[in-house]
């Protein structure tokens, strides 16, 4: 039997959070029919547990070879069905959200749609962002310009619904053509943009990635937590997307941006930038799930 919607989960540590996204699911489906994965990436509290004890998902207990390839096992362990509901576990649903996000998702070459999220205190969550390139790698969106910067801060571009070239992750409905042509997450990533990286490689083939204000949801944030490594993990993944993307000319000099960035923001006391400096000038440093540690610019 095919089913409207498989909702796809990665857990990891998520205990905190996961039940009031699986609650939240039956009033977003409305009327269709839909199925639930959550595939756990190895956690040590007890997400296992609480997933085990509800009649409302299927768990799948996997080992932490990253968020995309848990995202794919998902898909793998989900009966047939015409999209798939990308969600994080600190995310909520609104009621009949899904079926909003499922009309223009119908809409022809539309391959992904992002709905309005709002933070945990009810504000905006600026969850669009446009295409990477080289004048976005220094972190100026202090300028407002959108040359400089990939985040999109400006209120007014979330209350109509528009095309994007690609969206936060945390609540993606994917049409499942689209996640086929494209093959899916790229397990390469371990873990962030894997997002970018598909909405980017689906508009190469002509799926449109489009955002909807008619749909809504909030996204708690934070729910694995963020630290040196996972900070060190966006900047070497940014340019590996960048490099696999453009060449390895253009990546270099966007590598050594991306160095006199994170130098920058050390000297202005972040933490985070001290070890990852020292990672992308020292490849031995990386974190070993990224396999980037062969050469000075990573692959």
């Amino acid at each position: 039997m095919t089913v409207d919607v498989a909702a796809v989960v990665v857990t990891y540590n998520s205990e905190e959070h996961v039940a009031g996204l699986l609650d939240s699911i039956p009033a977003a489906m409305g009327d269709l029919t839909y199925s639930v994965v959550v595939v756990d990436n190895g956690s040590t509290d007890g997400t296992m547990e609480l997933l085990r004890a509800r009649t409302d998902c299927i768990a799948v207990e996997s080992v932490n070879d990253g968020y995309a390839a848990g995202m794919n096992r998902a898909v793998r362990a989900s009966p047939e069905a015409r999209t798939i509901l990308i969600l994080n576990p600190d995310a909520e649903l609104d009621a009949d959200s899904v079926p909003a996000m499922l009309r223009v998702l119908e809409r022809p070459g539309v391959g992904v749609v992002a709905p309005r999220v709002r933070e945990e205190d009810g504000t905006l969550s600026p969850t669009l962002r446009r295409g990477p390139t080289m004048a976005r790698v220094g972190g100026l969106s202090f300028t407002g310009l959108a040359a400089f910067t990939e985040r999109i801060e400006d209120p007014s571009a979330y209350e109509t619904e528009h095309e994007v070239e690609w969206a936060v992750g945390a609540i993606l409905l994917v049409d499942r053509r689209c996640y086929d042509a494209v093959d899916g997450l790229d397990e390469t990533y371990f873990l962030y943009s894997e997002e970018t990286d598909f909405s980017l490689r689906a508009k190469d083939i002509g799926w449109a990635t489009v955002y909807t204000p008619d749909s809504g949801a909030m996204h708690i944030g934070g729910g694995s937590g963020e630290s040196a490594t996972t900070h060190m993990m966006k900047q070497i993944n940014r340019i590996r997307l960048y490099r696999r993307r453009t060449g390895t000319l253009r990546a270099a000099i966007y590598y050594g941006l991306t160095v006199l960035t994170e130098m920058r923001r050390a000297l202005f006391g972040h933490d985070r930038s001290r070890p990852t400096v020292r990672a992308l000038l020292r490849p031995s440093l990386r974190p070993p799930m990224l396999n980037a540690s062969d050469s000075i610019l990573p692959r």
